[in-house]
């Protein structure tokens, strides 16, 4: 389904991670794959990269730096000439805009919450536009439901509800480009960065009984399988969509 295409896949800390999930299932189903990390994490991205089916090469890339973004870019013009893909799996909030901090969170949190997880959908996909315009190419983001107001999840759910508005908007003006914008709207997942969010469990707690078909907080392959169908060439006419990917439970408005 992905033979032949080349992705850039951000987001994977550890092989916890689900972009680690998608960089795995996309080299499967034939693609060849650039992870990215920064700073002090990225030798744990570098520790799950050689752990892939194909090793994979990791970038230097702090997305709210715009250098960063044109040396990736560089990179990539380099290494492979064009891109066909791209994954967007980056959020972060600062711990005072979590956990119950909604109201008292202050607004410089809020900022970067929305700078780091919403706009920075913008910066990556203007960056690399010119490496995919004209060739069918794909960003998919990673969402979390943002049409309902969740436990713990405060100004992190406020940025989703931001980076879901940006890809529309993307969506809109990439079109013509040849370029499709979707996000994933994922059921919670253990992760490195859920384990980061005060309160996770409660999230999480209940979220199988609730699901139509039943949800695995360990097993992130729905997900990953999810992502690479929008990144591949059978999904020539999505764009602007966000898929659910969490059992059926955003459909069900009580526990079953």
């Amino acid at each position: 389904m992905l033979t032949g295409r080349r992705l850039l896949i951000t987001g994977v800390v550890t092989k916890d991670s689900i972009a680690f999930a998608v960089a795995r299932r996309a080299q499967e189903l034939g693609a060849e794959t650039v992870l990215t990390g920064f700073g002090r994490g990225r030798r744990m991205t570098e520790r799950a990269a050689k752990t892939l089916p194909v090793p994979a090469e990791v970038l230097e890339l702090d997305v709210n730096r715009p250098e960063d973004i044109a040396a990736v870019a560089d990179d990539l013009r380099a290494r492979w000439g064009a891109v066909d893909g791209v994954l967007h799996a980056i959020a972060f909030a600062p711990s005072d805009a979590l956990g119950g901090n909604f109201m008292s969170a202050p607004a410089a949190s809020a900022e970067e919450a929305f700078r780091t997880s919403a706009y920075s959908l913008k910066a990556l996909a203007q960056g690399l536009l010119p490496l995919m315009s004209g060739r069918d190419a794909a960003i998919v983001g990673l969402d979390f439901d943002a049409s309902v107001a969740w436990p713990v999840y405060d100004w992190m759910g406020v940025a989703k509800a931001a980076l879901e508005s940006v890809s529309r908007y993307l969506a809109r003006d990439l079109g013509p480009e040849r370029v499709r914008v979707n996000l994933v709207s994922a059921g919670p997942l253990e992760t490195l960065a859920a384990g980061g969010i005060p309160g996770f469990e409660r999230l999480a707690s209940g979220w199988d009984a609730q699901a139509p078909l039943g949800w695995d907080i360990t097993d992130p392959a729905p997900v990953a399988e999810a992502v690479c169908f929008l990144l591949s060439a059978r999904a020539l006419g999505i764009t602007g969509e966000i898929l659910h990917v969490d059992g059926g439970y955003h459909a069900v408005g009580a526990p079953l």
